[in-house]
């Protein structure tokens, strides 16, 4: 089976190499592109301020992160979570710069950094999809009508729990997700199909009045004997 992260982060601010920081994490775990209810989530203290502009993203507070753990405190936990599953993130050079960033500063216990070539990134998959038009994930649950009303700011977990959606609409919907693992189940057995064992389709009881069946037999009567209903409709009833 194939196993999937959906990832988002939130940040200090936009620039990973000159000091910004990560202080939210959020990830869903899709198994063959089916969320299967279990989630990664943290909040990080930056040990550094938050930029005004960050803060009007996604309004976490230098006083909301002060008490929580730091970078090093949570790496474990959610490297597990990770396991060797293919990551999805929208505009993924972002947040793999920053998940990087914070593994360098482990030093010596840093765990081997991201690889973008390894990472599906659902910005690109939806600007092929939609050329020229907007791609940012508000724009793109517009267009899928994925219920987005929670997100009046950015959020880590929640943003991932949307992306999720996205990703499964870019890849051709949830018909086309689910369809391997229903198609099985749903469909009839051969045998309870209509004319399986002979071939012919059987016929199903007319819900037609008598005057009804009297001018389609007429009607019938004037195709000539070629016309190939009288192999499956006999006398219009059900034998």
């Amino acid at each position: 089976m194939l196993r999937e992260i959906v990832l988002d982060t939130e940040t200090t601010g936009t620039d990973a190499q000159n000091g910004d920081r990560l202080i939210e994490i959020g990830a869903v775990e899709l198994f063959n592109h089916i969320p299967t209810g279990k989630t990664f989530h943290c909040y990080v203290n930056p040990q550094r301020a938050v930029s005004e502009g960050a803060f009007g993203v996604h309004g976490l507070s230098d006083a909301f992160l002060s008490d929580k753990p730091v970078f090093a405190q949570v790496v474990q936990g959610l490297l597990d979570f990770l396991g060797d599953a293919r990551l999805v993130i929208h505009n993924a050079p972002f947040d793999v710069s920053f998940l990087n960033m914070e593994y360098a500063r482990l030093g010596a216990d840093a765990p081997p950094p991201i690889r973008l070539e390894d990472v599906v990134d659902t910005l690109p998959m939806a600007r092929r999809k939609h050329p020229g038009a907007a791609n940012n994930l508000d724009a793109l649950c517009s267009r899928y009508e994925i219920d987005n009303s929670r997100r009046t700011k950015h959020g880590a977990l929640l943003d991932a729990q949307i992306l999720a959606e996205v990703y499964v609409e870019l890849l051709g919907g949830k018909q086309t997700s689910l369809g391997l693992l229903v198609a099985e189940a749903a469909a009839p057995a051969a045998s309870d199909l209509p004319g399986a064992a002979s071939g012919v389709p059987r016929a199903f009881r007319s819900r037609l009045t008598d005057a009804e069946r009297e001018r389609h037999d007429a009607f019938r009567a004037g195709l000539g004997g070629s016309a190939i209903w009288g192999d499956y409709i006999g006398g219009g009833e059900p034998a």
